[in-house]
């Protein structure tokens, strides 16, 4: 839970990086917010219905979760980014899920792979692993 609250805490840092654990407890608490605001929805009988020439469909979500799908837009693509940035890849990285199918396997992949030990372009390794090469600068990053 601490992950999440603290992705919500840096909504708009896209600097730096972020480790694995902390990207997938945010996604696992982000997926459980979600599925608890469509139950409200479906409790309150705000979600959506679409009027078709088959008739009428149902819709799992409604206000409540377009409402807390707005509120955590911009934490999720900063934890993302910051995840990319871990791997060694560029936030502008995140537009290969463009390509269909095999973009969003790409990412996937790089979302499930293990850190770049030590510092890279992006900064240090948020698991200080590897980061001996500056004493002096992992001192100062150990300090904050």
């Amino acid at each position: 839970m601490n992950y999440y609250l603290n992705a919500l805490k840096n909504y708009a840092i896209f600097s730096g990086r972020a480790r694995r654990s902390e990207y997938w407890y945010f996604a696992l608490f982000n997926l459980i917010f979600a599925i608890v605001a469509m139950m409200l929805d479906k409790a309150f009988g705000t979600s959506f219905t679409i009027q078709t020439t088959a008739g009428p469909i149902n819709l799992f979500y409604g206000y409540v979760y377009i409402i807390y799908a707005l509120f955590v837009l911009l934490p999720s693509l900063a934890i993302l980014v910051r995840r990319l940035h871990d791997v060694g890849k560029s936030g502008w990285f995140v537009l290969i899920t463009l390509i269909p199918l095999v973009g969003s396997i790409w990412i996937l992949v790089l979302l499930c792979t293990d850190s770049v030990p030590g510092k890279n372009q992006y900064g240090f390794n948020p698991k200080g692993i590897g980061n001996y090469d500056e004493i002096d600068e992992v001192g100062d990053y150990l300090a904050k």
